[in-house]
């Protein structure tokens, strides 16, 4: 059970609420990439691949690096046995989520599951939970412009992605799991950690703040026009050493993406073929130009969040009530797709909308956490308690 909200200050209730609709935000997103397909009966991308595809994703995992801001002191970065406590707490909370989406990536629900990349960043932002926004941002930048050069490199001569689901029987080869969760995979997490920098720097600042919100809905915004735009230009000169490079055994789709390309999804990193692959900011390419678009797209979508939060409390609460259990609903949606109602079923995603919104509403006026959502908070209570007997971390949304 959380607590009550009403027991919370009216602006720590109103940070939370923004977060937690982002986070609804992202999931039906991503939801909607799932099912609906890339290219309409027209020929024409579908909206959801325009809008969504790359962003709702990222946005998942920026909120990831907010929450465990907030879950270990906000503004003010815990220190001494309450961190060593908080991260015992983090590390049990991301093998849990590490295996959930093992088990789910059993399944053949025809989903990339996040959840073992998820509970992997988890894991590599410990060492950065002591830190401040002055540190993170700065970081997170310098992440998003280095991390992809370095990736690329490596990949030029590693062996190609298997381009599988991380399950259970991927623990029988454990190299090659940590090679396609950290570089080659679906979420890759060496260049992924400039989200999770980005979300730890973003929530240690003053969320409940209208300035706060307002910086991160116009710098967000400017940041993700920039990064597309610089991406189109220098696209114009290296569009033709792109198609002459060709995909090298990438499965792109859709496959021509020369009509296309900043809208084509790359299954998680961009083709070796060339290093003028690094400028398209494509969705799933993990690029500088990628990274910066989606981290900017994120921050405007949380800083809008959190101003509706502060306004309009009700318009965005069934949002949020969906995003304070993403965890649970992300889950139930891919168990849904590998049987019950798959996607190829019709008004698949608007049945699949509506499942969630009905369980999430009840659940979270009634009880207040999902049931995983409640398992991975008491497994993280428990080495809290632990290591810091009688010391709590910030509440976290």
């Amino acid at each position: 059970m959380t607590v009550e909200q009403g027991t919370r200050p009216p602006a720590v209730r109103s940070r939370l609420l923004g977060v937690d609709a982002a986070r609804g935000l992202a999931l039906l997103g991503m939801m909607s990439v799932h099912i609906i397909p890339a290219i309409t009966d027209t020929g024409e991308l579908s909206a959801a691949r325009l809008i969504a595809s790359g962003r709702s994703a990222a946005l998942f995992a920026l909120l990831a690096g907010v929450g465990l801001a907030l879950a270990t002191g906000g503004r003010t970065p815990l220190r001494g046995r309450p961190l060593l406590g908080a991260s015992v707490g983090v590390v049990l909370r991301a093998l849990l989520i590490f295996l959930v989406g093992l088990c789910l990536g059993a399944l053949d629900s025809g989903v990339a599951v996040i959840l073992a990349y998820y509970g992997l960043l988890f894991l590599v932002a410990i060492p950065f939970l002591g830190l401040g926004a002055r540190v993170l941002l700065p970081l997170a930048a310098t992440w998003s412009a280095v991390a992809p050069l370095l990736s690329h490199a490596y990949r030029e001569g590693a062996p190609p992605a298997s381009y599988d689901v991380p399950s259970l029987d991927s623990l029988s080869q454990p190299g090659d799991l940590l090679r396609e969760l950290l570089v080659t995979g679906y979420y890759p997490v060496f260049p992924w950690m400039a989200y999770l920098l980005a979300g730890l720097g973003i929530g240690r600042l003053a969320l409940s703040s209208t300035r706060v919100a307002a910086t991160l809905l116009a710098g967000g915004a400017a940041l993700a026009v920039a990064a597309w735009v610089a991406s189109m230009i220098l696209l114009e000169r290296g569009l033709e050493h792109l198609e002459s490079a060709g995909l090298g055994g990438h499965p792109a789709s859709p496959v021509n993406f020369g009509e296309h390309v900043l809208n084509t999804s790359f299954y998680g990193t961009e083709p070796v073929t060339s290093w003028w692959w690094l400028v398209v900011a494509s969705p799933h390419t993990a690029t500088p130009f990628d990274l910066f678009h989606t981290i900017g797209t994120s921050a405007a979508v949380l800083g809008l969040m959190l101003l509706i939060a502060a306004r309009a409390r009700g318009v965005i609460w069934p949002l949020a009530a969906i995003g304070g259990m993403t965890f649970t609903l992300y889950s139930l949606h891919v168990v849904l797709l590998s049987g019950p109602i798959p996607g190829g079923e019709p008004n698949a995603y608007l049945i699949h909308v509506a499942i969630v919104f009905a369980v999430a509403m009840p659940w979270r006026a009634f009880i207040g956490r999902g049931p995983l959502e409640a398992l991975s908070a008491a497994l993280a209570r428990q080495a809290r308690e632990l290591v810091a007997p009688g010391r709590s971390a910030a509440p976290g949304p």
